[in-house]
């Protein structure tokens, strides 16, 4: 399946058909005015990266893998969960978050930003290439 941002057109799509077929960090499914869908990969032992979105709050549905949820309101006081396939996350604006992938599969997520937290049509293939775009937009 070719992945593209059909934001803000109306679409109707198998989410959990497309967040598995992305193998890449980052790909944004449908960016809107006020709303955002991204799709995740993240390999066995690596992470999002602790971060923190102080003005929007966000939706994370794990669709594979086993996962440790990290959450707080600072980043050196948080509290951790374990998910997995079928597990949703809620993160508050102002939250520090974080989800690690501790299984042997490589960890698949969708996650919806509200309002809109990358550019229309954001493709980052590895975290590295996400941090370098997220860094020169500061």
């Amino acid at each position: 399946m070719d992945i593209i941002d059909q934001g803000p057109n109306p679409f109707v799509v198998d989410i959990e058909a497309a967040t598995l077929d992305n193998e890449n960090y980052r790909t944004t499914l449908w960016t809107g005015v006020n709303l955002q869908t991204t799709l995740m990969a993240i390999q066995p032992g690596a992470d999002i990266g602790l971060e923190v979105h102080m003005d929007h709050d966000q939706f994370l549905r794990i669709e594979q893998g086993q996962v440790k949820v990290s959450m707080g309101p600072t980043k050196d006081n948080l509290q951790t969960w374990k998910a997995q396939d079928g597990y949703a996350v809620y993160v508050p604006a102002g939250t520090w978050h974080n989800l690690e992938c501790i299984g042997e599969d490589s960890m698949k997520v969708y996650s919806i930003y509200a309002p809109v937290q990358h550019p229309h049509g954001t493709v980052h293939v590895t975290k590295e290439e996400a941090e370098i775009a997220e860094s020169a937009q500061e």
